[in-house]
């Protein structure tokens, strides 16, 4: 069946509803009515069967998205994804930079209907605007980009995310300054011994707990009497970034510091009166030469020293309230691996380890008993 003028000729397809050839050029149309609205769409082929299936991609569609959206632009789900933002202020301010760059610099944002949108778009876009930053900044905006995609896919405004496939940037690990065991306790002898400084005595406690307790400043700083029990040998502490309580054990090279810390004190007190030591850890730094440590430095110290003394990787990780199983600790601290793995390799010889009992003795011990 021809529709049209001699210029403008349209072949309905036969048996296949909604499926138009338009003549001058051999390209197929969808024209399908749907809950009482006509909608169109160039399938972008020549093809008859590509066709045929790309109109049933496109009945699809009309089923899964609600079309009285149908032409809301992207500019308009950023500002609605932009009322549903939460966190810190620092963190939308950031995530409010980027959906302004989105609104003003990516073709089509307000005008195009968000369907419209492909895959390659966004990706060029990162790549003019974020293709030279750190993998940081990279991720942030390709972030803010899914996230709200994903929720005009929850709208049914689209049917999927075309970000959806795009990949993240590996962020590189740099190996950061972290002091050895001997540098930590020079660092705290030091602050310690500044008796003109009346916080010496508390900050050099902040600080040596942090580093043989291997927590981070704003944990340790929250841990009140209460939360340290002597008698099970454990100290339940709470993580703020990843909003989860932990516990760890009093080490026994903690013991003696949490026992002073402890004294005198009711369970409703904190173990310091102080929440950091930046300025006390940074001068003394600078008096002992060594590198600009910072609080983090000293939980990386914690980490280093244990996996060095062989204490298992997946323990470590429970010490650090993590719930991976070691995957973060071994993929962060894998400068520290192969000098540990040469120690280790030292016990692989031909000879048995001095303690271990062959099953042979010990089975004749068991029948001798």
């Amino acid at each position: 069946m021809k529709t049209g003028d001699s210029k403008n000729t349209w072949t309905k397809i036969k048996r296949q509803t909604g499926l138009y050839r338009y003549e001058p050029t051999g390209q197929y149309f969808a024209r399908v009515r749907h809950t009482g609205k006509l909608h169109r769409r160039k399938l972008g082929t020549t093809d008859y069967e590509l066709g045929k299936r790309r109109l049933a991609e496109f009945k699809r569609d009309l089923d899964r998205t609600d079309h009285s959206k149908g032409n809301k632009s992207f500019a308009a789900v950023l500002d609605d994804y932009s009322a549903t933002l939460t966190g810190s202020l620092s963190t939308l301010a950031d995530k409010r930079v980027i959906i302004k760059k989105l609104k003003q610099t990516l073709f089509g944002a307000s005008t195009l209907p968000l369907r419209a949108l492909k895959a390659s778009q966004i990706e060029a876009w990162l790549a003019k605007h974020y293709g030279d930053t750190s993998a940081s900044y990279y991720n942030s905006a390709l972030t803010v980009v899914r996230s709200a995609l994903d929720m005009a896919v929850r709208d049914r405004i689209i049917t999927e995310n075309p970000a959806g496939s795009l990949k993240y940037r590996r962020r590189k690990q740099p190996i950061r300054d972290t002091p050895g065991f001997e540098q930590f306790q020079q660092i705290v002898a030091n602050i310690r011994g500044q008796k003109f400084n009346r916080e010496a005595e508390q900050s050099a406690d902040f600080i040596e707990f942090l580093g043989l307790a291997g927590l981070g400043q704003a944990e340790a700083a929250s841990i009140k009497r209460k939360d340290v029990d002597p008698g099970a040998g454990l100290i339940i502490c709470y993580r703020h970034k990843m909003d989860v309580g932990f516990a760890i054990p009093i080490y026994p090279q903690l013991l003696p510091l949490v026992e002073k810390l402890c004294a005198g004190k009711g369970n409703g007190d904190l173990l310091f009166s102080i929440s950091e030591a930046r300025k006390a850890l940074g001068n003394a730094c600078k008096r002992l030469g060594f590198p600009n440590f910072t609080h983090r430095s000293l939980r990386r110290m914690f980490i280093t020293r244990a996996i060095e003394l062989g204490v298992d990787v997946k323990v470590i990780a429970e010490w650090q309230g993590h719930r991976d199983g070691g995957m973060l600790i071994l993929r962060t601290y894998s400068h520290v691996r192969p000098q540990h793995s040469q120690r280790m390799a030292q016990l692989m010889t031909m000879e048995p380890p001095v303690n271990a009992v062959s099953m042979r003795s010990a089975a004749q011990e068991v029948l001798r008993a």
